[in-house]
């Protein structure tokens, strides 16, 4: 029988799965040591693992697969720094995100629903994200969110109902199906 390192070299998805279940934990663990917040540690987890998936074919099978791993897992973390450094308007303020208890790893499931909600925020214009940002992950209102960027409230609610409806349209397979009668 072939082990799990030789299956996942040869594309076996249920082989990452299994990767997943046993090394989660431990990359996200050195995903939040670099970045110190959990939302863009389990992201870097994502993108560690789609990233590990694109290269399975590359990957020897011999050698220990957990350093390979965390390899992946520390660059796609610093690159996530990187890139929220250089490009984001907003970072929220220390104790405005609520932490994730101690302990937690996301299946794999949660992290792919992660990853189409940051790919959907990201598709978002800049401004929409900004304010998108201030109001789900600050908490701030409308009237808040305004007088921290200095625009008219107006702007702001027009923005925030159009990025809403972006989302929602982009995010819509993410639904749960009705149940039928």
């Amino acid at each position: 029988m072939a082990s799990v390192e030789q299956r996942f070299a040869a594309g076996d998805t249920g082989a990452l799965r299994e990767l997943y279940d046993r090394y989660a934990g431990r990359m996200y663990a050195v995903a939040y040591r670099v970045l110190s917040d959990h939302g863009y540690a389990a992201d870097a987890v994502q993108q560690a693992f789609v990233q590990a998936w694109r290269a399975a074919g590359t990957y020897d099978p011999d050698r220990s697969i957990g350093p390979w791993l965390y390899a992946i897992t520390r660059h796609a973390a610093i690159d996530l720094y990187r890139r929220d450094r250089d490009h984001s308007t907003i970072r929220p303020e220390p104790g405005e995100l609520e932490a994730v208890p101690a302990g937690h790893s996301p299946t794999m499931e949660q992290t792919w629903v992660v990853w189409q909600v940051r790919a959907a925020l990201d598709a978002l214009s800049p401004n929409d994200q900004t304010i998108i940002k201030l109001a789900f992950h600050a908490g701030l209102s409308h009237l808040e969110i305004s007088r921290r960027l200095d625009i008219p409230i107006g702007t702001v609610k027009s923005r925030s109902f159009r990025a809403q409806r972006k989302l929602a349209e982009s995010l819509r397979h993410l639904r749960p199906e009705p149940a039928s009668a």
